[in-house]
């Protein structure tokens, strides 16, 4: 059987990513490399890792299409659950996170809110369904 355990994103500056996420959405760091190529956060059951772009193009023949902060968001997200929806989104926000939707609660009960990081990664903030 799998279990899931771990997304790893790759971005032009790992220390930078770390301290965003530490900073917007309180999580702990779990390390950094001495050379900064790569980080991890831990997030519960599962963590979230960043790793230097140069380390795509090492490990993937061709390389990767990078992430971009600016344009349309990448065709995937981060979600992250909360009671506090507009808390998480301002928090974010002043952190340094790009505003994509303001908080709105769905016909299905739902409330969700969305941001992109300093990288361009779309993040969820929404209630539990």
């Amino acid at each position: 059987m799998l279990s899931y355990r771990w997304t790893i994103f790759y971005v032009r500056d790992v220390e930078a990513a770390v301290i965003f996420y530490e900073n917007a959405f309180g999580l702990k760091r779990r390390f950094v490399a001495e050379d900064a190529s790569y980080g991890e956060l831990e997030t519960g059951q599962t963590r979230i890792g960043f790793a230097a772009n140069h380390m795509a193009n090492a490990a993937f023949p061709g390389g990767v299409r990078l992430l971009e902060s600016t344009g349309k968001p990448q065709a995937a997200e981060l979600g992250f659950a909360t009671e506090d929806v507009a808390g998480a989104y301002k928090t974010a926000i002043a952190a340094g996170a790009t505003a994509v939707t303001e908080p709105v609660k769905k016909p299905w009960g739902q409330t969700v809110a969305y941001v992109r990081d300093l990288n361009g990664i779309l993040i969820e903030f929404g209630t539990d369904m």
